[in-house]
C-alpha cells in the first residue's frame, strides 16, 4: 500500500508540470492535485507527531485550510460546485468533475486516520481519469518531410461515456472494501477510533477538538468550553439521563440488555465531557460504547443529515449539491453488487452484529435554518434510479435486520442546544436539561387519561387555526377487547428524551383530509407553507412554497420527504404533551431552531413513513398500566408477511403543529359523540390540569 500511495504522489506532482491540457481543464486537475498534495502533506504531518505538539492557532489554520474551497464565500467558485463547474465544462463533464472533486474531499479525515487505503484509491481514480484526457488530447503526427514522430496535443476530450464507466467499475471494484470498512467501524469495538481517542485524550484541552479531522468553528470551541466549566453533578446528570433512557427503552419493551455487549454513541463535537461519562455508564451496565463517524464519503452515503458522530458542516449547500452523485454510476448491476458487498461485510462481522443493542444519540440544534439552493446543474437520479435507490434502501435494511434484529435491539434519542442559538445560550441549555428531567410519574398518568379517550374513538378529527389550514381525519383500530388491549403507546422519557407523548400507528383506511404547517424544520432543512393531502391513508398530493418555481416545489417535497417515493403512509399519529418544552421555545423565540426529537413533543404529530414499530409489529408489548399495545401495523406494513418489498419504506417524518395553531383534536366515537382533547391550544380532558400550568406561568 505504502509503494502504490508513493507512486500515486510522484504522479500527482508531475500534474502541475504537464501543461497538456486546455487551460480550463488543466487549471482543474492542477488544483485537485493540490487539493490531494495537502491531503498527503497533512497526514505525513500527523504521522510525524505533529498533531499533538502543534499551537491552536496553528490547528485552526490548518483545519480551516483544508475545509477552505468549500466554505460559503469560496464555493461560489469551486470546482466542487456543479453549478460552477458546469458554467466552466458543460453540463456532463462539469456534473462528473465536480462529483469526482467532492468525492477526493473525502479524503481529509483518512489523513487523520491514516487510511493510506482510502487515500490510495481515490487517488489512482483520480489519476486515471487525468489519465484519459491526455490520453484523449495526444495525436501522434509525422513530420513532414522526416521519420521523426511528434506527439501534439489536439485540446480533444474523452468521451463522456469513457469517464462514467471508469466512475462505475471504481464504484463496483471497491464497494465490497468501503462497505467493509463502514460496518467494522459502526459495529467491531477493536476498531474504535475515536473511543480510544477519547479515552485517551485531556479533554480539557481545546485542542483536541482538530484531532477528529472534522470542520471545527467557534460554535464546537465554544460548546466544548461551556461543557468543560459545567459541575460535575451537571453532567453526571446529563449523562444518566441519556444512558438510563437508553437502558429503560430495552426495559419497557422487555428486551434482553444482557445479551448486548456494544453501543453505538452518535454526538457533535463539543460534547466529548457528557460523551466521556456517557462511556463509563455504558461501560458499567456492560457495554462497550463504539464512536461512529458519521459518513464523509458520497460513496458510503454521506448526506445533511448525519448519523454518526460529527463536526460543523462546512458548507450544507455543498452536501445538498452532490447527495445524488450515485446517478454517474448507478444502475441494477451496481445495486446488485453493493447488495451483495453489504451481505458480506455483515456476515464478516455477524458476532460483532449480533451483539450491537442499537444507536445513543446526542443531538444538536440552535442552528439557523438551511434552506436550500436548487440548481438545475446538479446529478438528479431519473425515475428508474429513483426506484433503484429505493430498492437498494428496503433490500440492504431487510439484511442489517437479519444481523442486527429488529426484536432485540432499542435506542435512545436525546439533544441540547449549541452556542449558535445565541447570546441566552446558557439559559437555554439549562431549560433543556430541566426538559430532559421532567417528572416521569406525572406525565405517564396524564398521558394514559388522554390514551383511555383516544382508545374509544373511531376516528380523531385534527383542525388548524391561526393561518394552520389543517383539517384532518385520522381512522383508529378497533379494539377488540378494551380491557386489556389500547391503541396507543404511553411514551414518557426512554428512547425519545424529554417526554412525553402517546403514539399509535392509526388505520389507513378512513384517513383523509389536509395536514398543513406554516412553516417546519425537518431533516436538515426548512419548509415553509407545507401541505401534504391524505386519501385513505396514503399522500395523494403534495407542497410547499419555498420557491417561486411551484414544481422547484415539488421536486423538494417529493425528494427529501417523500424520498423520491410517489407516496407514502401516515405512518403515525401522536399527541406530544410537554407543554413545558413548547412555552420554553416560545420565551426564548426558538420554535424554528426545536430538534424534531423535542418539537414532535409540542403538539399533535404526524409521520409519513414506516410505522414506529417497522419489523417489529409481533414483539409484544404492554403500557405501564397491563394493557397490551395493538396497533403495531397497518395496511402497508401488514404486506410483510405476503411481500416484503411493499411493506416498508425505509423512512419516517415526523410533522408537528404546535399548540398555537391547534383549533381542536377530538376523538369521535362510532356512535358520533365527540370527545374533546385538545381545544384552541389547550388540554381539556379532567384529569390533565397539570399539563397546562406551564402555559400560565
Amino acid at each position: 500500500m505504502q509503494e502504490r500511495l508513493e507512486l500515486s504522489f510522484d504522479r500527482i506532482k508531475e500534474i502541475e508540470l504537464d501543461k497538456k491540457l486546455g487551460k480550463e481543464y488543466q487549471d482543474y486537475f492542477e488544483k485537485v492535485a493540490s487539493f490531494l498534495l495537502m491531503i498527503e502533506e497533512n497526514r505525513q504531518w500527523i504521522m510525524e507527531g505533529n498533531l499533538l505538539t502543534a499551537s491552536m492557532e496553528e490547528l485552526e489554520a490548518r483545519n480551516h485550510k483544508l475545509y477552505e474551497d468549500i466554505l460559503p464565500g469560496n464555493y461560489e467558485t469551486s470546482y466542487a460546485n456543479p453549478q460552477y463547474a458546469v458554467g466552466m465544462f458543460g453540463t456532463e463533464m462539469g456534473q462528473f468533475l465536480a462529483a469526482l472533486y467532492a468525492e477526493m474531499r473525502s479524503l481529509i479525515v483518512a489523513s487523520y486516520e491514516n487510511d493510506m487505503y482510502s487515500i490510495v484509491i481515490r487517488t489512482e481514480l483520480f489519476l486515471e481519469i487525468y489519465g484519459m484526457f491526455l490520453e484523449a488530447c495526444e495525436d501522434v503526427q509525422m513530420v513532414e518531410g522526416e521519420e521523426e514522430i511528434k506527439v501534439v496535443f489536439t485540446g480533444k476530450l474523452p468521451e463522456f461515456a469513457t469517464l462514467k464507466e471508469a466512475y462505475f467499475w471504481f464504484a463496483c471494484d471497491y464497494v465490497e472494501d468501503i462497505l467493509s470498512k463502514e460496518v467494522t467501524a459502526q459495529f467491531d469495538p477493536t476498531s474504535n477510533w475515536a473511543g480510544k481517542l477519547l479515552d485517551n485524550t485531556d479533554i480539557s484541552d481545546l485542542r483536541y477538538l482538530y484531532y477528529y479531522g472534522e470542520y471545527v468553528t467557534d460554535n464546537e470551541k465554544k460548546l466544548a468550553e461551556y461543557m468543560n466549566g459545567l459541575p460535575e453533578e451537571k453532567i453526571a446528570l446529563m449523562a444518566d439521563t441519556y444512558t438510563e433512557g437508553y437502558r429503560k427503552g430495552f426495559e419497557v419493551t422487555q428486551k434482553d440488555i444482557s445479551i448486548k455487549k456494544t453501543v453505538n454513541v452518535y454526538y457533535v463535537l463539543g460534547m466529548e465531557r457528557m460523551v466521556k461519562k456517557a462511556m463509563e455508564n455504558f461501560r458499567n451496565i456492560g457495554l462497550e460504547p463504539i464512536l461512529y463517524r458519521a459518513p464523509v464519503s458520497f460513496l458510503a452515503g454521506r448526506r445533511i443529515y448525519k448519523n454518526g458522530y460529527a463536526g460543523a458542516n462546512a458548507n450544507k449547500q455543498f452536501e445538498y449539491d452532490h447527495e445524488y452523485d450515485s446517478s454517474l454510476y448507478l444502475n441494477s448491476k451496481f445495486v446488485s453488487r453493493k447488495l451483495e458487498a453489504y451481505k458480506v461485510a455483515l456476515e464478516a462481522k455477524k458476532a460483532e452484529c449480533a451483539v450491537m443493542g442499537g444507536p445513543a444519540v446526542i443531538e444538536e440544534f440552535g442552528e439557523e435554518p438551511f434552506v436550500p439552493q436548487p440548481k438545475k446543474e446538479n446529478l438528479k437520479p431519473d425515475e428508474h434510479k429513483q426506484k433503484l435507490q429505493v430498492e437498494y434502501q428496503s433490500k440492504a435494511r431487510e439484511l442489517l435486520n437479519q444481523y442486527v434484529k429488529g426484536e432485540e435491539r432499542s435506542f435512545t434519542i436525546i439533544a441540547f442546544p449549541t452556542p449558535a442559538i445565541g447570546e441566552k445560550f446558557t439559559e437555554i441549555f439549562d431549560e433543556t436539561i430541566k426538559l430532559n428531567t421532567l417528572d416521569y410519574e406525572l406525565y405517564s398518568n396524564c398521558q394514559q387519561i388522554i390514551i383511555d379517550a383516544l382508545d374509544k374513538a373511531e376516528y380523531v378529527h385534527i383542525r388548524g387555526c391561526n393561518d394552520n389550514k389543517t383539517d384532518l381525519k385520522v381512522a383508529m383500530w378497533k379494539l377488540k377487547n378494551p380491557e386489556k388491549e389500547t391503541n396507543f403507546e404511553n411514551c414518557v422519557a426512554d428512547v425519545n428524551i424529554p417526554v412525553g407523548e402517546v403514539f399509535t400507528s392509526p388505520k389507513l383506511t378512513g384517513t383523509n383530509g389536509l395536514l398543513h404547517v406554516p412553516k417546519v424544520f425537518l431533516h436538515g432543512l426548512e419548509y415553509r407553507d407545507l401541505e401534504i393531502e391524505f386519501a385513505d391513508g396514503m399522500i395523494s398530493g403534495y407542497s410547499c412554497k419555498n420557491f417561486a418555481d411551484e414544481e422547484e416545489n415539488k421536486k423538494l417535497v417529493k425528494e427529501k420527504l417523500l424520498v423520491n417515493r410517489d407516496t407514502l403512509p401516515l405512518g403515525e399519529f401522536a399527541i406530544g404533551t410537554n407543554t413545558t418544552a413548547y412555552v420554553a421555545a416560545k420565551k426564548y423565540e426558538i420554535e424554528d431552531l426545536l430538534p424534531i426529537l423535542i418539537a414532535e413533543k409540542t403538539g399533535p404529530h404526524f409521520a409519513i413513513g414506516d410505522t414506529c414499530y417497522s419489523m417489529e409489529e409481533d414483539v409484544v408489548s404492554f403500557n405501564p398500566n397491563g394493557k397490551q399495545i395493538m396497533a403495531k401495523e397497518n395496511e402497508m406494513s401488514a404486506l410483510r408477511k405476503t411481500d416484503m418489498s411493499k411493506a416498508y419504506f425505509q423512512c419516517h417524518t415526523d410533522i408537528t403543529i404546535p399548540y398555537d395553531e391547534l383549533l381542536e383534536v377530538t376523538a369521535v366515537e362510532e356512535n358520533g359523540n365527540r370527545i374533546a382533547i385538545i381545544e384552541n391550544g389547550r388540554f381539556v380532558l379532567e384529569g390533565v390540569e397539570e399539563l397546562n400550568k406551564p402555559f400560565d406561568e
